[in-house]
């Protein structure tokens, strides 16, 4: 399936990590297509996460897919895994396909708004092994991504657009934080999948 406008794409950090962003890599049309079926047929529901002790649950929701029924845990909380959609499996095929790396699942979140976002944090889990790769695929309202480094506090920022792929691969995990700062600009849905490799 040719969904792919295949494509190179520099490292965005500037050291200690390496983040490769390639833009649109499908149609419009067939982002949108992904999109509005995604919203209907995802088993989605609000994230929960303690902190603190205290039990939160977010207005955001997400939905975790894979292989086999793995169990992840994040947030002080554990998700298991339902078994792929035929979308979620040719997305899956066609992101392993260009990035010459084979996932086995894939955490999606939903943001209604931009007021929905995600604070600085790492995905750097044991369960996702140490410098995984995790391919990020966007879809929906175009948002404002942000990598801080841990040390040095330098910031890169990009904008993510829908039908996007962006990579974070070897030390980004270890040295890098990330997040989706939120705005009250933006009025439509976003969805993001990340596809992973659980270590099993």
């Amino acid at each position: 399936m040719d969904l792919f406008n295949q494509q190179v794409a520099a490292n965005l950090l500037p050291h200690d990590g390496e983040v490769n962003y390639y833009g649109k890599i499908m149609s419009r049309q067939k982002a949108q297509h992904y999109l509005e079926n995604m919203l209907k047929t995802i088993e989605w529901r609000n994230d929960e996460a303690k902190i603190f002790g205290k039990h939160i649950i977010t207005k955001r929701k997400v939905a975790w897919y894979g292989n086999n029924n793995y169990s992840y845990t994040y947030s002080n909380t554990t998700k298991q895994a339902l078994l792929w959609t035929k979308e979620l499996m040719e997305l899956k095929k066609c992101v392993e396909e260009f990035t010459e790396t084979a996932f086995n699942s894939c955490l999606l979140n939903l943001y209604h708004t931009g007021e929905e976002g995600m604070a600085w944090h790492s995905d750097d889990e044991k369960m996702l092994g140490k410098d995984s790769s995790i391919a990020s695929l966007s879809f929906g309202a175009e948002r404002k991504f942000a990598f801080k480094h841990k040390q040095t506090k330098e910031v890169v920022s990009l904008i993510l657009e829908s039908g996007s792929l962006l990579v974070m691969k070897g030390t980004t995990q270890t040295n890098w934080q990330h997040r989706l700062p939120l705005t009250k600009k933006i009025k439509t849905p976003r969805i993001n999948l990340t596809f992973r490799k659980m270590v099993v």
